[in-house]
């Protein structure tokens, strides 16, 4: 929600008339000097929408502050051009909208476009985060990363590297929803307070690896590539199984760990819906993309996002750090998911991420059954790997 500054004006008022945390209103507002606001400027405010109301007969800013539950300044704010003492009935007016419910709905086909959309709008209520294009697909979408908060540990969630594994960006996206809403609206999270968090811990999100992919299980081929996927689908026009990216190429098979291994021991030798890592590692466009994110900004702690099993892997040739079994344990005791260190199975983003930079990193199997898993898991799966979210991003040992 944008508001003009006036004379006098500064961040830590706005924060106490919309009690919204300064820091927060900072951040949302990168280009300007909190110690220098000039009248005019525009000033975003997190967490608030601006909703269009005509005056009735009796209306004052007064009471529709107190009906509300707002400061009257607020109102103040949002309709400089408007006289309050001489309100007249039909006149438009603005008036300030807290935002209290999730704006993310998870239960339903969770395509590229759908990421899109809400991505844009999470953007417009809570403008202190930040969204990159760190590459892109195959057929040129962008593979974007969310950044939220400002502090010096850093942890990084991913989902839907594999394409009928999308279910995993529908659980991602709810939780991030639900980490802004409880920062503007100062609410914990099973008891975590999340403004702390948010000032000690910077979050990465790529919430869809593989759009393409995805998109393809969801909506089907497009147009200009039905023979050529057809083909590559054995003579199927069914794409509910398929895991890879759209060239088929199997992305969590694509890193240099044990890569040649992966190679050698998968049946499939060329391009297939699943299990095909690629001519050589890293070829593919969305796991350049992953690991060059990675390479840049060497992650404290990493969450690869996956179906299905209800388990996580989290181990790799003993050069995960000591805090990785703590964090196993602890993602065990909160989800009732099964901590497996060790898995005969190699190339993952996780596998090389351990390889590298010797971090903590995880393969989180999210429910259970035959993929694509059906919504009807959802609010279980959620209420799962909540637990798991909170741990990554709170407990510090």
């Amino acid at each position: 929600m944008k508001i003009s500054v006036r004379k006098g004006d500064t961040f830590w008022y706005y924060s106490q008339i919309f009690y919204i945390p300064i820091g927060l209103i900072v951040d949302s507002n990168p280009s300007l000097d909190p110690g220098a606001l000039k009248i005019g400027a525009e000033v975003e405010i997190p967490g608030f929408t601006k909703e269009r109301y005509t005056i009735k007969q009796g209306d004052t800013f007064w009471n529709l502050a107190r009906q509300r539950n707002i400061h009257e300044d607020a109102l103040l704010l949002l309709n400089q051009d408007t006289n309050p003492n001489t309100l007249n009935i039909g006149t438009i007016v603005y008036l300030p909208s807290r935002v209290v419910n999730p704006i993310v709905n998870g239960k339903q086909g969770y395509s590229s476009g759908v990421l899109e959309k809400d991505l844009k709008k999470l953007k417009e209520i809570y403008p202190f985060i930040k969204l990159n294009s760190i590459g892109e697909s195959v057929l040129g979408k962008p593979v974007v990363e969310m950044r939220i908060g400002n502090g010096s540990k850093k942890v990084h969630m991913d989902a839907s590297f594999h394409a009928n594994e999308w279910i995993t960006t529908s659980i991602l996206m709810t939780f991030v929803n639900e980490y802004l809403l409880s920062l503007t609206n100062v609410k914990p999270i099973r008891g975590v307070q999340t403004m702390p968090v948010y000032n000690g811990v910077t979050m990465s999100i790529v919430p869809m690896v593989n759009p393409d992919g995805v998109d393809l299980v969801l909506k089907g081929p497009p147009s200009n590539m039905k023979d050529q996927l057809l083909e590559i689908n054995n003579g199927s026009s069914d794409y509910t199984g398929w895991k890879a990216n759209i060239r088929g190429v199997d992305l969590n098979n694509q890193f240099p760990a044990k890569w040649e291994l992966e190679k050698e021991r998968k049946e499939e030798k060329s391009p297939a819906p699943r299990d095909f890592p690629g001519y050589k590692p890293l070829s593919e466009p969305e796991t350049i993309a992953m690991a060059e994110l990675a390479k840049e900004e060497v992650f404290d702690r990493l969450l690869a996002l996956h179906t299905q099993g209800k388990e996580f892997y989290w181990g790799y040739e003993g050069l995960e750090p000591p805090e990785a079994e703590k964090l196993a344990k602890d993602f065990e005791r909160v989800s009732g998911y099964k901590s497996v260190r060790y898995v005969d199975s190699y190339a993952g983003y996780k596998d090389w991420y351990i390889k590298e930079f010797q971090k903590s990193a995880f393969t989180i199997e999210l429910g259970k059954g035959i993929n694509p898993l059906p919504l009807s898991q959802f609010d279980e799966i959620y209420r799962d790997t909540l637990g798991i979210f909170l741990v990554a991003v709170h407990r510090w040992y």
